[in-house]
């Protein structure tokens, strides 16, 4: 039904309630002779007379009647969804939907959902855990985490994260019969765990920078994950070498359970952003999301 039609039959509705079209179209803010005139266009395209008119008032018909019974009812629901969705204007409740990497989920939102949660009993967050860029809009989103370079440039973005900085990793078990790499381009005869984002996603080149040389490599190996906590323990057990987080590989490192190499290579580059379409008619529960998450 056309927006048009709701507003005539809203006409009908008040005109009834108030047995008046002057009344009425003060209400409406029109004048009495468009209601009227709207009605007398309903009427003749239902084929029945709706309201009885004299020189003082006017009376709903028994049609008329039968009509309004169904209508109220339909509109107090139509009333109340409204009044719901400006709830989720200016109040922070409701389900905010977020797709993000796994990495960012730990590092981003795990050290904050129990303030949030806390901060705002109303709001249901939906976490979808996912590696491989996406388009949010299309996936039914509210928002979405990823590196910057991952992230459309008609998306508004608010930084979430520190920088990030990359490690290049293997176990002691590996480099006990494995030399370690002085430059990236020894990594294409070592044996390395290759990383793909999400399912169908292309395999991950492995990126280095160095002043201003620039380089990426593709590495070969007996693995390809798209799990990073998959990627950690293969490394660990001495699968291959590892291009992970450096926030990822930390614990192991200190504990020794992973080497770190070619550390002059991996240079720092922003971290995580969360991203969403609009600032327009931004709901209150994704401000109130974006307020605690960013930095």
């Amino acid at each position: 039904m056309a927006s048009s039609d709701l507003n005539i039959l809203g006409a009908f509705l008040i005109a009834a309630e108030e047995r008046s079209f002057t009344k009425a179209a003060k209400r409406l803010g029109v004048s009495p002779s468009a209601v009227s005139h709207a009605i007398r266009g309903l009427e003749e395209s239902l084929g029945v007379r709706l309201l009885s008119r004299t020189t003082r008032n006017v009376a709903p018909t028994e049609a008329g009647q039968e009509l309004l019974v169904r209508l109220r009812p339909a509109f107090t629901d139509i009333e109340d969804a409204l009044d719901k969705l400006s709830g989720l204007r200016d109040k922070p409740v409701g389900r905010v939907r977020l797709v993000t990497p796994r990495l960012a989920a730990m590092m981003v939102i795990a050290p904050k959902m129990k303030g949030f949660a806390q901060d705002y009993p109303d709001i249901v967050l939906d976490v979808t855990t996912d590696e491989s860029p996406m388009d949010i809009v299309a996936g039914g989103y509210d928002a979405g985490i990823h590196f910057g370079e991952y992230i459309q440039k008609d998306m508004i973005a608010v930084r979430v994260s520190g920088d990030q900085r990359a490690a290049i990793v293997g176990s002691p078990t590996y480099f006990k019969s494995n030399p370690r790499p002085k430059t990236p381009r020894d990594l294409t005869s070592h044996r390395c765990i290759n990383y793909r984002h999400g399912a169908g996603g292309e395999v991950y080149r492995w990126e280095f920078e160095k002043g201003k040389k620039e380089l990426s490599v593709a590495v070969n190996g007996p693995l390809i994950v798209d799990d990073v906590e998959l990627l950690v323990r293969a490394a660990v057990e001495g699968l291959g070498l590892a291009f992970m987080s450096e926030e990822l590989a930390a614990q192991h490192l200190a504990e020794r359970t992973l080497v770190r190499v070619l550390e002059d290579w991996c240079q720092p580059f922003p971290g995580f952003f969360l991203y969403y379409p609009s600032r327009r008619q931004q709901p209150a529960a994704l401000s109130a999301l974006i307020h605690t998450l960013r930095l």
